[in-house]
């Protein structure tokens, strides 16, 4: 049906006020419309007024936001400063190592232009922290030396020491210095790092740190297979170092990429590199430790592989410094950006809010009109809702039926004691080859239309009918006790005898139909999602099946657990079949439902060929359409 539209004036002439507090909220009336109005225009002062003081304070926490950033670029800077230091450290560790181990006698670079690049980057240097340093190579004792020129100081004693006496100094002691060293500038780097672990460059500086330990331990392992290769073999304990560094470079590596995995695709490539496998296999035989013969070459082509290796990811190390630069350089354009946004935006809502007083003022005119359309929609809509659901009922059980429309789903469930009604109808296959299609349609209509109306008589529920086969349960879904084993029998002699009333098509005999029951367990709950059915499953209802297909016409074949049931309820009487052979159970007693105690209601017949709609049709009849008011002419 239609509905035509509905002004407020319309309705307002036709309701009648109760009072005057009633009359001022009601939106048909015209004092209420006003103030509906009133309200509506004061109403976005209040969100507009919140909009400002959000803006207001959103740009001071840009503001706010900025400075940190800021904060955060002059920390990165000092924590790439610390690693630029210990990079020129471990390269000259390196050195200095490779110079010990040849006594002095060859250099793999001019260690004084070393040396000065080292002493530039540690010139860059904007702050400074305490540094422990062991007072010569081989001393444990450890001076704590508080300013940058102290430090120089000791690094320039130390250098002198090396170059002028090579032979007095090992490779291991030249290692524990500068590893000392390394170890106090990486503890300052991590300090500056937590110090910007609320920020979102937390993560790259963590990866060059650790970067940065990788290649340290990496150089460390380094120098016991040098030692290894020039001296043929490796002490327990200088083994084990070696394991424990080249492990440990090994798993810092490993969590750089995991921190930055943009690093990934860089290193696969270092690692495809012919260089990359000659160190690994020359790795390998230090980790297999097995004496061999000192070789001063091997040592060298092992010092070469390594420190190509640290220079790879130095470049590595190269690139992330990039990568965290570009980070705080964008992020310092995006905090400018919000900065811009958020004074914009204040800008905006000064301007705009007149624009939304006057574009809130015609929506609520217009909203009040279509207030009255909108009521009438939701009464049809919930008109035909209570439509749609009487069909869900007639299709699915009612409890079944909401639990599906509140959860979408509906599990499948255990009745212990159910009982199981089949009945077809004697003949059908004969029946339907000789009429039409449509008088096979309207028969069954007919007779099911009798059954359905019967049933609704009894706590039974119709689960389906495929062809000519009639099935009800009783006791499910909502559980009875034992009062399924009654109604079924009960209705069963009911449908029996309102059978006898149809007439064959084309034919003079009268319907017979054959009847099955049985008690039972069954497992019961919907199956598939589309055209959803509520079907049973279990023994119980091939078993009832079966008492159907083997029982005769116009008789109930009830099993002997429902005789047995029937014997301790009472007010029926049954006839011993005898034993039969059942299909897939074997012999089985069996007992024909004879009569129940008590009077049964007598149907009127009813022709196969009446007008006949199943009663939820009925239920859906729309109902008295609705007039529409004369128009103004």
């Amino acid at each position: 049906m239609s509905v035509h539209s509905i002004s407020s004036e319309d309705i307002s002439t036709a309701v009648e006020a109760k009072c005057c507090s009633a009359e001022a909220r009601n939106p048909a009336i015209k004092t209420g419309r006003r103030l509906q109005l009133m309200q509506m225009i004061i109403l976005p002062f209040i969100p507009i007024l919140a909009l400002i003081v959000q803006t207001s304070v959103t740009l001071q926490e840009i503001l706010d936001y900025k400075a940190e950033v800021a904060d955060i670029e002059a920390q990165v800077t000092i924590a790439t400063d610390l690693g630029k230091v210990v990079t020129r450290l471990q390269l000259e560790r390196s050195e200095v190592a490779f110079f010990i181990f040849a006594n002095g006698s060859e250099e793999r670079s001019n260690l004084t232009q070393r040396f000065t690049v080292t002493d530039q980057a540690l010139n860059n240097m904007t702050t400074w922290s305490e540094v422990s340093v062991p007072t010569s190579p081989d001393d444990d004792d450890e001076e704590v030396l508080l300013n940058r020129t102290e430090f120089q100081n000791r690094l320039n004693e130390f250098r002198e020491r090396i170059l002028s006496e090579p032979e007095d100094n090992s490779v291991t002691d030249v290692m524990n210095w500068y590893t000392s060293i390394n170890k106090a500038l990486l503890h300052h780097l991590s300090e500056q790092i937590k110090e910007a672990d609320n920020s979102g460059v937390w993560r790259y500086l963590v990866g060059f740190k650790n970067l940065l330990k990788s290649i340290e331990c990496q150089n460390i392992a380094s120098s016991f297979g040098i030692k290894y290769y020039g001296r043929g073999f490796l002490g327990s304990d200088a083994f084990v170092s070696y394991i424990r560094y080249d492990f440990l470079a090994r798993e810092l590596i490993n969590s750089t990429l995991n921190y930055v995995p943009s690093l990934k695709p860089m290193y696969a490539n270092i690692t495809k590199t012919a260089k990359y496998k000659k160190m690994k296999r020359m790795s390998a035989i230090v980790l297999k430790n097995k004496p061999n013969v000192a070789d001063k070459q091997n040592a060298m082509e092992y010092y070469d592989s390594m420190h190509n290796y640290t220079d790879d990811l130095r470049i590595l190390q190269k690139d992330l410094r990039y990568k965290i630069k570009e980070y705080v350089d964008s992020t310092l354009y995006e905090a400018a950006n919000k900065e811009a946004i958020g004074i914009a935006i204040l800008v905006v809502v000064l301007c705009v809010s007149p624009v939304i007083i006057i574009l809130v003022k015609n929506a609520a005119a217009t909203i009040q009109m279509y207030a009255l359309n909108l009521a009438q929609k939701a009464k049809e809509l919930k008109r035909e809702k209570r439509k749609s659901d009487s069909l869900l009922f007639q299709m699915l059980p009612p409890s079944v039926a909401m639990q599906l429309k509140h959860t979408q789903q509906v599990p499948a469930e255990l009745y212990e004691s159910v009982t199981i009604y089949f009945s077809d109808i004697v003949g059908f296959t004969e029946i339907a080859a000789r009429c039409t299609p449509l008088e096979v349609v309207t028969f069954l209509n007919s007779i099911y239309r009798v059954f359905d109306e019967r049933i609704e008589c009894y706590d039974v529920y119709k689960v389906e009918t495929i062809g000519d086969s009639y099935m009800v349960a009783s006791g499910l879904p909502v559980k009875n006790g034992n009062k399924h084993v009654c109604e079924i029998a009960t209705m069963a002699l009911d449908l029996l005898d309102a059978s006898t009333f149809f007439k064959i098509p084309r034919s003079t005999e009268s319907l017979q139909i054959r009847c099955g029951a049985h008690t039972g367990p069954v497992v019961a709950g919907i199956v598939g999602t589309k055209m959803p059915r509520y079907c049973l499953f279990g023994d119980t209802v091939n078993t009832a099946s079966r008492m159907e297909s083997t029982g005769e016409a116009h008789k109930i074949h009830i099993t002997e657990e429902m005789n047995e049931s029937l014997m301790r309820i009472g007010g029926f009487k049954t006839e011993h079949r005898g034993l039969i052979d059942v299909k897939g159970k074997g012999l089985m007693s069996t007992y024909w439902l004879t009569c129940k105690d008590g009077p049964v209601k007598i149907r009127e017949e009813i022709s196969w060929f009446a007008d006949m709609q199943p009663v939820f049709l009925e239920n859906l009849k729309l109902d008295t359409p609705y007039k529409s008011s004369k128009q103004k002419k």
